[in-house]
């Protein structure tokens, strides 16, 4: 009887060493990938929005330097796109006087600089998206163009205009000088803005809107 006994038990050990031999070498890591990359992958899920990151999410940055707050001294103007795409895109206009110091921003959206492209394409089919693309980048370029650049900032004639943000001594006070510089921009279709520095007030004030 034990014989029978001992020997069962023997053919049993040997069996599972002989199961167990042909797994030898094979991880159980290496299984299971094997098996994970046999099921086919799952479909992205597009509703979730993508992390921020203001470098991978700027898509156009134009500057130039131009004199604006100091006689003789250069500031940097810039505009930066940044979003998921062009169209959807906000943009950051900013003016850097030349001590680093920010003396202007403005938030503007890329329909802000869309929108006047209904005049120029009056009469045409309607413009595919990549066109509008190419249309607000071209705003975006010619946004800082020297003819925006107006000196003296006021004629000395211009009377002050109704409903201006300016008190009379600021108004009064940029007429007597000659040396300083406006900048005009058109924002929408028709919000056409004037902006200059006022060494009265020392800051950036608005100075209405100017003609076609």
């Amino acid at each position: 009887m034990r014989y029978f006994v001992a020997l069962s038990c023997l053919l049993l050990t040997s069996a599972c060493y002989q199961q167990s031999s042909q797994y030898a070498g094979t991880s159980p890591l290496a299984a299971d990938t094997t098996a994970v990359n046999d099921m086919p992958l799952e479909a992205p899920d597009t509703s979730r929005a993508g992390s921020v990151s203001a470098q991978s999410d700027t898509l156009k940055v134009v500057q130039k330097r131009h004199e604006f707050s100091t006689p003789g001294m250069p500031d940097v103007f810039r505009l930066v796109l940044r979003g998921q795409n062009v169209l959807d895109g906000q943009i950051d206009f900013t003016i850097i006087a030349h001590t680093g110091q920010v003396i202007f921003h403005e938030m503007l959206s890329a329909a802000d600089l869309e929108a006047a492209m209904v005049y120029d394409m009056a009469g045409t089919s309607r413009p595919t998206p990549t066109a509008r693309e190419a249309y607000v980048r071209r705003r975006m370029d010619e946004f800082f163009e020297d003819k925006n650049f107006h000196q003296p900032a006021l004629p000395s004639a211009a009377p002050l205009p109704a409903g201006s943000p300016l008190d009379r001594n600021t108004w009064a006070d940029m007429q007597r000088r000659a040396d300083t510089i406006g900048f005009q921009y058109l924002v929408g279709k028709e919000d056409r803005r004037r902006i200059a520095y006022s060494p009265l007030t020392k800051q950036v004030v608005q100075l209405g809107g100017f003609g076609s």
